[in-house]
C-alpha cells in the first residue's frame, strides 16, 4: 500500500500570501524506492483520472540523473529512462505505450491528441514537433509533459471529461501558454471554464526565481497586474511569483479559483527530491506530469 505524507514534513514550502490557503493539499505517495506526488482536488476523481508529478526517487539513471530521469532528450542512457517511465508507469497502472510525449520548446503551441498518438514521442516517431500543451478526450492516452523548474499546469473537466497539460516556463506563463489551453478545451470539447479542475504543480518559487529588469519589464509590460507578483530586492533584481501568475491567468479564463490548487512547493528549494535546472546549474534530470482518462 501507498505511504502518504503531508507536504508540512516532507517539503520545504512558499510562504506566500498571494496563495489562498485551500483545504486541497500535496499528496506524497512512497512505494517503495519510488516516490511521486498527487493532488487531492484532481485525485477526488480517481474513478475518472490517473495523475501524477514525479520526483527524482526511484529510478535507475545516476550522475546528475539519479534516479528518476524521465528526460530521453537528456544524455542519459535511453534504456535508463526507459526503465523509469515503466516504473512510474507500473505504479499508476498505466500502459507506457499508449503514452504520449510533449516536443517543447517554451512556446504557446497546445495539441489535441487522439487514440492514433498513442506511443508518439517514445517508441514511435513524432509529428508533435514544438508543443508546450496536449489535451485529450480519448481514454486510456497518456499524455506526458516535462519540467525541472517550470510550472506544471494540469487541467481536468469532470463534465466533459477532457484533461490536459500545460508545461509553463518563464516564456510560457509570460505568453500565458494556459490561455491557449483553456481556449482549447472550450472551443474543441465545448468546455465551460467554470467546470475545469486544475493543479498547478511544483516548480520554481518566488522564493528562488529571481530576474533581471529585461525579464521584469516583459511581463510588467506584457501583464500589466503581474507586478503585483513581483517582489523587488533592489534595482536590478527581482523575484517572480509564476505560479501565482499562472493561477491569475486561470482564473482570467473563466476557472473558479476554489478549483485551482497550487502546490506552494519549490523545486530548488527541494533538490533532493526534485531535479531543479537552476538549483543543479543546468547539469540535472527531468521530472515529468502525467495524466490520464481511465
Amino acid at each position: 500500500m501507498p505511504v502518504y505524507f503531508k507536504e508540512v514534513i516532507v517539503f520545504n514550502t512558499i510562504i506566500n500570501n498571494n496563495h489562498t490557503s485551500t483545504i486541497d493539499s500535496n499528496i506524497h505517495i512512497r512505494k517503495g524506492e519510488l516516490e511521486y506526488i498527487k493532488f487531492s482536488n484532481l485525485e477526488k476523481y480517481a474513478d475518472i483520472i490517473e495523475h501524477c508529478f514525479t520526483t527524482r526517487k526511484g529510478g535507475v539513471s545516476s550522475s546528475e540523473f539519479a534516479t528518476l530521469n524521465l528526460g530521453l532528450k537528456k544524455k542519459d542512457k535511453r534504456e535508463n529512462v526507459i526503465k523509469n517511465f515503466t516504473r512510474i508507469c507500473n505504479a499508476l497502472n498505466i500502459d507506457l505505450s499508449n503514452a504520449v510525449l510533449s516536443d517543447q520548446v517554451h512556446g504557446t503551441n497546445v495539441k489535441i491528441v487522439t487514440e492514433k498518438d498513442r506511443g508518439k514521442g517514445i517508441f514511435i516517431d513524432s509529428d508533435i514537433i514544438a508543443c508546450d500543451g496536449l489535451i485529450t478526450n480519448a481514454k486510456n492516452v497518456a499524455l506526458i509533459t516535462f519540467y525541472a523548474d517550470c510550472v506544471p499546469v494540469f487541467l481536468f473537466d469532470p463534465e466533459k471529461r477532457v484533461i490536459g497539460l500545460v508545461h509553463s516556463g518563464w516564456k510560457g506563463t509570460l505568453k500565458q501558454i494556459s490561455v491557449n489551453a483553456v481556449n482549447a478545451m472550450v472551443e474543441c470539447f465545448s468546455c465551460n471554464p467554470g467546470n475545469i479542475i486544475s493543479a498547478i504543480g511544483p516548480s520554481i518559487g518566488m522564493c528562488c526565481f529571481e530576474v533581471g529588469n529585461e525579464v521584469k519589464e516583459q511581463f510588467i509590460n506584457k501583464i500589466s497586474w503581474s507586478i503585483n507578483y513581483c517582489v523587488y530586492k533592489d534595482e536590478e533584481k527581482t523575484y517572480i511569483d509564476l505560479q501565482g501568475i499562472v493561477k491569475q491567468t486561470l482564473t482570467d479564463c473563466g476557472l473558479k479559483s476554489k478549483n485551482i490548487f497550487i502546490s506552494n512547493i519549490c523545486t530548488k528549494c527541494n533538490r533532493n527530491i526534485f531535479f531543479s535546472h537552476r538549483g543543479d546549474m543546468g547539469k540535472t534530470g527531468s521530472l515529468a506530469a502525467i495524466m490520464q482518462l481511465k
